[in-house]
C-alpha cells in the first residue's frame, strides 16, 4: 500500500530564512515555491534522492501550519507517503481502525491528498498522496 516516503513537511515561520539553511548548509537546490490554497501555505521543496523536504510557511492565521507553529514552534509537521490509489488506501485503513482528518483534497501540484489523524498512528501526522 505505502510505496515510498514522498516528503517530510517542516513548519517554518520564515520560508526565506529556512530555505537558506537547506541551500547553503546542505548545498541543495530548491525545486521552487508553490502556494497551496487548501492549506493556506507556501511550500518550498528540496529533493533528496527519491524524497523531498517541504518547508511550509503559513499565509494566514487560520492555516493549519499557523496553528501548529503557535502550539509547537518550528519543526517536523508531517510525513507523507505515496500511494497508487488513494480511495482504496483510505477504505483499507478505515477498516483497520485509522481515523482521517476531513476528506481527500487537492495538495501540492494538485495531487489528491488526505491526512491521517495523529491519534491513530502513535502521534505522527501522516499525509497520503496519490501518485498513480
Amino acid at each position: 500500500m505505502l510505496e515510498k516516503i514522498d516528503h517530510i513537511g517542516i513548519a517554518v515561520f520564515d520560508l526565506g530564512n529556512a530555505a537558506k539553511i537547506y541551500e547553503q548548509a546542505f548545498c541543495l537546490q530548491s525545486e521552487g515555491i508553490e502556494y497551496v490554497p487548501e492549506q493556506k501555505v507556501r511550500v518550498q521543496k528540496f529533493k533528496i534522492g527519491r524524497t523531498r523536504i517541504e518547508l511550509l510557511e503559513p499565509q494566514s492565521d487560520d492555516s493549519p501550519i499557523s496553528k501548529f507553529l503557535k502550539k509547537r514552534g518550528e519543526g517536523i509537521h508531517h510525513i507523507c507517503y505515496a500511494v497508487s490509489d488513494l480511495d482504496v488506501s483510505i477504505k483499507k485503513l478505515k477498516l483497520r481502525g485509522l481515523e482521517f482528518i476531513g476528506e481527500p483534497m487537492s495538495g501540492s501540484n494538485n495531487k489528491r491528498v488526505i491526512f491521517i489523524h495523529p491519534k491513530s498512528v502513535s502521534g505522527v501526522l501522516i499525509e497520503l498522496v496519490e501518485i498513480p
